[in-house]
Formats: structure tokens, sequence, C-alpha cells
């Protein structure tokens, strides 16, 4: 790497910075942060109540996965009403009880938007079932005739992320088979047809909804899929997520495709015409760096998240890479990188670091797979933490990360209610290992999450050590660390900054921002850190030879 290099990174100008371009956002899976009523599922009340936490740990807003009426095909994701709250999770009143309280708080508050697909369960879908083929209702969705003779062929080979065929064949009203619907993901999440007006309408609709309640904002599913190639040709390739490869590749015909962008512009021109700055951020799969960052133009989205440092390797030239070409990208279009090591959907940094560098990445850990160390992951967990809260941009943190929380390894596979599990004919063993109720209290039922020992997916035993009250208060505990480098960051405006490389040998990654020094040691000896420097924070121990093996280090350059 040239160690002279500098990457340049927008500084922002005037006097009220644009507070999306360097925020803190925290995700909460609602079903799995806090639980008001022992049912065993978390709810909005139990957020409401636990907010305290947000702003005590120093995030600007939270992000919540989806809370709205749905069958739970997908927790949630499936979605039967866009306009409501199920009643797992409360009311429309403790949504609005919920905004109002984090508001007093500071704590801005962004909600999913699930755009590609809705539920089975939605009132369009079951107008489209009524329909004939070709009638309005059914255009609403991506319908088509079967191949072969008696149209008992599905329509092409596209395969569901959740594995299996991304086609389902319906029965029409008269009771003979009928045509086929496209749902890339479960079968009771048909996909939308975003050529279509009314769909475009509806959503606008649905974004001036949630607007006029106060949410600061939407978070975009797959945000990358919502157009189709429209003639759907013949893609026989796996659904692979991102191939963590610089090999360029053909784009699938379902993913990325050029017709996103005109949905965007409308709706970023819907959200300027309401005051106090709220965004759009992508859920977007998508490579390399350049394709990705269409989605943030001036006229677009606010932020994307940036998956491939999520799945960088953990050495410094990998790292170097993909920082490297994610501010570049994101600079090219005068937007901020919004850096992501966990979220709801991967297998938890603190666990996927413990494991051989070079393992690809996997979906879901369970009994009978190769075990993560957990030492090792995190003590790695707590560096990448610190050397993505140094870099410029916005940073997400998924619930539970701030307490070191790690994959749920040993969870029983009776357990699992992802559908990944099912439908890949229990080969992946999917996403409930990052989705378990986290810990509060050590000693109390369900560590806290509940005021019962009710659990929708059940709790390790040893997770009571990394409850939030055996580590407040701790010096050098894993909650105590991101307390202290969210308030650095916010007082060095490290979101801000301008990041340029220092001298460092080759597993070795050493920056500054501003005047704070980041060195992040991924090779086996101790380096020492420069003469004279302030030490600020550590994600370890520092000895008497400088910063230990897999351990970051921020001073006062």
């Amino acid at each position: 790497m040239n160690a002279n290099e500098t990457t340049p990174y927008p500084r922002r100008s005037g006097t009220a910075p644009v507070w999306w371009r360097d925020a803190v956002i925290y995700q909460v899976y609602p079903r799995s942060y806090a639980d008001s009523d022992g049912d065993g599922i978390g709810d909005l009340p139990g957020i409401t109540a636990r907010l305290g936490h947000l702003s005590e740990l120093g995030v600007d807003a939270v992000w919540l996965s989806p809370f709205y009426p749905s069958p739970q095909a997908d927790a949630g994701y499936d979605v039967a009403d866009y306009r409501d709250v199920d009643p797992l999770f409360g009311t429309l009143a403790d949504a609005d009880a919920m905004i109002a309280k984090a508001r007093e708080l500071g704590v801005r508050v962004i909600v999913d938007l699930v755009p590609n697909h809705t539920s089975s369960a939605h009132r369009w879908f079951a107008e489209a079932l009524a329909d004939t083929p070709g009638g309005p209702a059914r255009q609403r969705y991506i319908f088509r005739d079967g191949r072969g003779p008696d149209g008992a062929e599905a329509p092409n080979s596209w395969q569901s992320v959740f594995g299996g065929s991304a086609w389902t064949r319906i029965t029409e009203p008269d009771g003979t088979p009928g045509q086929w619907y496209l749902h890339l993901f479960d079968v009771g999440q048909p996909d939308l047809n975003w050529d279509n007006p009314e769909v475009r309408t509806e959503f606008l609709d649905i974004l001036r909804f949630w607007l006029d309640r106060g949410v600061d904002g939407f978070r975009v599913d797959v945000a990358h899929g919502l157009i189709k190639q429209a003639d759907l040709p013949e893609w026989q390739e796996p659904q692979e997520i991102l191939s963590g490869q610089e090999v360029a590749k053909p784009r699938p015909p379902m993913w990325d495709q050029d017709g996103v962008h005109e949905i965007y512009r409308s709706w970023r021109k819907l959200l300027d015409s309401y005051p106090g700055d709220r965004i759009l951020v992508a859920e977007a799969w998508v490579e390399p760096a350049e394709r990705l960052a269409r989605y943030v133009r001036p006229d677009e989205m606010h932020q994307a998240f940036n998956f491939e440092y999520l799945l960088a390797a953990w050495s410094a030239p990998a790292q170097y890479a993909v920082i490297t070409r994610s501010l570049e990208a994101a600079d090219a279009v005068g937007a901020p990188t919004t850096w992501v090591l966990s979220n709801h959907d991967v297998v938890r940094h603190a666990s996927r670091l413990g494991l051989p560098i070079g393992t690809p990445k996997p979906n879901g850990i369970g009994v009978g797979d190769p075990q993560p160390d957990p030492a090792l992951g995190l003590r790695r967990a707590r560096a990448a933490t610190l050397l993505m809260l140094s870099l410029p941009g916005s940073a997400y943190l998924y619930q539970g990360e701030e307490l070191g929380l790690p994959e749920h390894t040993a969870l029983p596979d009776e357990a699992r209610q992802d559908p990944t599990w099912a439908r890949s004919g229990h080969t992946e063993r999917g996403r409930d290992g990052c989705r378990v109720p986290i810990p509060w209290e050590a000693d109390a039922p369900s560590y806290g999450f509940g005021p019962t020992d009710a659990s929708w997916l059940p709790q390790p035993p040893s997770w009571a050590e990394y409850a939030l009250d055996r580590q407040r208060g701790v010096p050098g505990s894993t909650y105590e660390m991101y307390r202290t480098a969210l308030r650095l960051r916010r007082e060095a405006e490290l979101g801000g900054g301008t990041l340029e490389w220092l001298p460092a040998a080759d597993d070795v990654l050493a920056f500054r921002n501003g005047t704070v020094g980041v060195l992040t040691n991924f090779g086996p000896n101790p380096v020492p850190l420069p003469d004279g420097a302030e030490v600020l924070a550590t994600s370890g121990a520092l000895d008497e030879h400088g910063v230990p093996t897999d351990v970051t280090a921020w001073y006062r350059a």
C-alpha cells in the first residue's frame, strides 16, 4: 500500500452540519430488544422503556426493523399493512409514544420500509388471486404463465434468496392450475411490479403517512431489487449476496437495474419537502463500490450500507483496500460512506471474526458447524469497532454489539424460525443466531429482556456475563469502550474528518483523522506508537512494546 496516499473526504460546510453525514445509528430488532408484557416477544412499549440506553450510549438515531402487521413468515419483512402496527408489537399509539420519547431524548427515529414485496396476506395480493390473468390487481405483482404445454413449468429458472424456486403457481378462482408469481424471497413475499404506476403512487403515500407521524427517515429493504429486467431472462447462477471479489461479473437481471434510481429520485423530492433533514438509507447488496455510490447521488438516497466493508477479511491489505475504495467512490458523488459490521442478517462480528481468516461468510452457525474462538472473536470485534468508529462518515451499530454479544452458535435446530433453514433443505442455518433477545440484567428472568423467562428464541446461559448491568461502569468492558469511543468520536468530529494514511508495515493500518491518530495491528508482534503519543482509547490493553496484535489504539496526533 502507498503509505503517503491521502484519501480525500469532503468536510461539512456551514455552521449547521447535516446530522446524517456523520451519524451513529443503532439498529433495534423489535422482537429481540425489550419485552414489556412477558409474552417472550419484544414490543414498542419495551423499546420506549429502554430508549434511555441509546441516549446514554451516545448514538444519534435508532433504526427499527419492521413492526407492521404481518404473518411473520420472514420476521415481519412480509408486510400485510404498511400503515399500522402488528398487535405483537403494540399499537399506532405506542409507535407515536415511542417517537415522542425518542425526540425528548434527542434520538432520531428511522423505520424500515419494505417495497420490493408485500406479504401474501396483503389486501392487494388477495385481490390479485381473485382477479383474472392480466387483470389490474395482478398487474401490481409479477405474474406470468408457466412454460410447457400445460404451463406446469416455472416461467424461468430464477432462484429464491432463501433457496428453491423463486416462482409459485396459484390456483385460479375457478379451481384450475393457474399462473405463477415471482417471490425472490419467501413464498409468502410476492414481488411487486414497480413498472405499475399504482405501486409507485401507493408507496409515496406510505412515506407521507410515516413522515407525518414524525419519523426521521426510512431504511429501504432490498433497495436494489425493485426493478427487474423486463424480459425476465434466464439466470441460473446461485443467489449470492456479494461475491467479495474484484472480478467483474454480469449483473443479475433481478438486481441493481438502472430503473431503480428514478424511483428514489421521486422519493427524495418528497422527503426534501419535509423539514428536519429526513433521510433514505439503502440496503443495497451491490458491487463494485462505484455501482453502490449511484444510490447516494445528490438527488437520490442519503446513505447506503457498505456491505463490502462488512465482508472484508480481517487483514491490513483487505481493510486498506475496502476503506480506500469506499471513500473514493462515495467522495465522487459527494456522499458519506456508511460503515457497518453487524446487522440482523449476518453472523455477529464478535463470532464471525473468531473464525480462521479466509473462512467464507457463514449463513448462520449451529451445532456441528466449525465453531468460532469466542475470545479471539471478541478481541478482533473490539478492534474492528474502534477502527470503524474512527473513519469519516456514518456508522451503524446492531443491538447487543455494544455488549460484545456473540452469535448464538449452539441454538437448537428445532428452535429455528428463519425461512432459510427450511427452504434450503436444512443446509443453511440462517439468521436466528444473531436475533436472539439481548441481555440487560444478569440475574433477572430472561436476563431482563422481559418480566418472565419467556423468549421467542432461547438465550444461551453464557449470556449472563454479557448483560448490561455487569458492564456498566466497569473500566475496560465492551460497553464502556463503546461509550468512550462514541464520545471521543463526537468531540473530535471524526465522522466529518479527512483520512490520511501514515507509513506503516504491511500488517498494520495507520492513519490520521484530524487530530486523532489511529493504529490497528493485524500482525503477530507489538507495534510502538509514535513518541509522545497521548493514548485516547484502545480496544485492548497495550503492553510495554506498544499495540499488541488484534488491537486498535486512538491517540492524539
